[in-house]
């Protein structure tokens, strides 16, 4: 059910702790103008940029609107923070909500037929059986789930939160986060297990079906087609109601209402969170819009 799904999960709803680009060679270039919205009052901007996690070293998706809109922020804020060159925070969190004695062994948490693809998933991550034996579902999942990306050649320079970052931090403006690291798995610690072990099965799926998957994200989002990137989610996370509340709609409200909290204050802020958040009749977009905030497409 979540061969696709997980994939996705990842590219438009921001799980910034795993993703970071798709390899040049795996897409032609390409240029982009993904969706920016404006949300104002006398006297403060928040601009909303959709991102997708995965993009071609090769992809020129800034515009001039983009640039203008970055130029004028004073701070950024992203979903998560992740320092690609110091992961103790992640792997800090990993240890405090991912790892529990007593667990069924791994192999028992996949159907039968599935173990041979998850020994040897398991074998490419470089981590003992063992270890995976005291990992949740979930982390088992996440992890294997980075290991085929990384067999993709995937790496976080390239995706807009880190160019974003990195631009920020040489204007020496300030960054700031919806969640902290452990906010993020706590939404995958919440899960129950056969949801878990959903998201385990989706992360073992063969690669060969990646390219086709991130390919129509990919294009929905270059071209900012926000309806289409709806309907994509409200197709395959109606399947699993309970990964939709916890990974779309409960963040969404927070997210909402962070940003309300922070109409309060004078000032332009640039929000950049994954474009599957920014979409469809749960998104952000329309939980402002439902409270009573003129929300703008400028891009």
């Amino acid at each position: 059910m979540l061969k696709s799904l997980v994939r996705r999960v990842g590219a438009a709803l921001g799980l910034s702790l795993l993703l970071g680009s798709v390899p040049a060679q795996a897409r032609a270039p390409q240029t982009a103008r993904p969706a920016l919205w404006e949300v104002s009052d006398p006297d403060t901007i928040v601009y909303l940029f959709g991102t997708i996690h995965l993009l071609p070293e090769d992809m020129k998706w800034r515009t001039p609107a983009f640039d203008r809109a970055v130029g004028q922020a004073q701070q950024l804020v992203v979903e998560t923070i992740v320092d690609q060159q110091n992961p103790q925070s992640i792997a800090a969190a990993e240890a405090q909500l991912g790892f529990k004695q007593g667990l069924p062994p791994i192999v028992q948490r996949v159907p039968p037929a599935q173990v041979g693809r998850l020994r040897a998933a398991i074998a490419k991550s470089g981590a003992p059986e063992p270890v995976f034996n005291q990992m949740k579902t979930w982390l088992a999942a996440i992890t294997l789930l980075a290991v085929q990306f990384k067999d993709m050649g995937l790496h976080g320079k390239n995706g807009p939160e880190e160019i974003l970052r990195q631009q920020f931090l040489s204007a020496h403006k300030p960054i700031d986060q919806l969640e902290t690291n452990v906010e993020q798995f706590t939404y995958f610690d919440r899960m129950s297990e056969k949801a878990q072990r959903e998201l385990l099965q989706g992360a073992l799926e063969p690669q060969a079906s990646t390219d086709k998957e991130f390919g129509g994200m990919l294009s929905s989002w270059s071209r900012g087609d926000v309806n289409a990137i709806a309907v994509t989610f409200n197709r395959e996370l109606s399947q699993s109601p309970e990964i939709r509340k916890l990974l779309l709609q409960q963040r969404n409200a927070n997210w909402a209402k962070w940003i309300e909290g922070r109409m309060a204050q004078p000032g332009t802020v640039l929000v950049a969170v994954g474009a599957g958040h920014l979409a469809g009749k749960d998104s952000v977009v329309e939980k402002l819009r439902s409270d009573g905030y003129k929300v703008r497409r400028i891009q």
